[in-house]
């Protein structure tokens, strides 16, 4: 054995590693010994395992998520190096949120919020009573995109049975949605045909949380975005700017915030108006 297999001590010399970080490596399950002593509780490693000992060290320093880095080093040559492309493309477009957020906190900070809400144009529509076919869920923010998405196109589906869509859908956040806070939101498609609605509502029972309900006539405040806008944290500025609007007009608030999706979203350029965020109000 002690020709063919590494002490620890040896191996880790070897991969440039210190032993207590090879026993957390074991720990996690992305590197075991190639043979552990019953007696002692010695580890050894084989040589040939160096190369993923220095893998595992080097997609930690990456931040790569635990399991994101298994799947990694189990896979060959061209998929392995595919997988840690996805991966940085993920941090990249975080990072670029996060920088865009940073830009708006300062902006907040530094007391030049007039100058974000100056961006966009506050006004007030009548909305009739409407009878919608809903979706709801809890979703922290970084699932939400998908959600909407997901959601929207199947209850625009279910509309077919339902006499049709009959207005723009919407997203009612009936709670915050953030990293830290799940909601629920509430995905609703406007329909022509409520008893009808409630037939399909009977059938597809419960299985995502699906519904019917006739929502009354409403007045809501609304700042008109563009796709790239609807981006966060743009669209924060947009509902603080309607907030700021309603405070101002002296109006009290009359339900939950929301998104309506007027526009075709896959057809849409970034500086396509796509988007309400809107406060019904009285």
């Amino acid at each position: 054995m002690d020709d063919e297999l590494l002490t620890i001590g040896a191996f880790a010399a070897r991969a440039r590693l210190s032993a207590k970080a090879l026993r957390l490596y074991d720990r996690l399950g992305l590197l075991a010994p190639a043979h552990v002593d019953e007696v002692s509780g010695y580890r050894h490693y084989r040589a040939d395992q160096v190369e993923r000992a220095r893998l595992v060290a080097l997609l930690r320093q990456l931040d790569m998520p635990l399991a994101r880095i298994a799947e990694l080093v189990e896979a060959d040559g061209t998929d392995a190096a595919d997988l840690l492309a996805a991966y940085w493309t993920d941090v990249e477009t975080r990072v670029a949120g996060q920088r865009t957020l940073a830009e708006y906190l300062r902006a907040r900070l530094s007391g030049r919020s007039s100058e974000m809400y100056g961006k966009f144009v506050v006004e007030t529509v009548e909305v009739p009573e409407q009878v919608l076919i809903t979706e709801t869920r809890h979703t922290l923010a970084d699932e939400l995109p998908a959600w909407i998405g997901a959601s929207l196109g199947r209850l625009e589906e279910a509309a077919k049975e339902c006499g049709g869509v009959s207005a723009a859908p919407f997203v009612v956040y009936h709670a915050e949605v953030s990293m830290e806070s799940d909601g629920p939101a509430e995905s609703c498609v406007p329909v022509a045909d409520e008893a009808a609605a409630r037939a399909w509502a009977a059938r597809a029972g419960r299985a995502r949380q699906t519904a019917v309900r006739v929502e009354p006539a409403r007045r809501l405040a609304y700042a008109r975005i563009t796709k790239a806008q609807v981006a966060h944290p743009q669209i924060l500025a947009a509902f603080e700017a309607v907030e700021q609007w309603v405070a101002a007009q002296g109006l009290r608030y009359a339900g939950p915030c929301r998104e309506v999706y007027f526009a075709d979203w896959e057809a849409a350029g970034p500086e396509d108006p796509v988007c309400d965020v809107a406060f019904p109000v009285k």
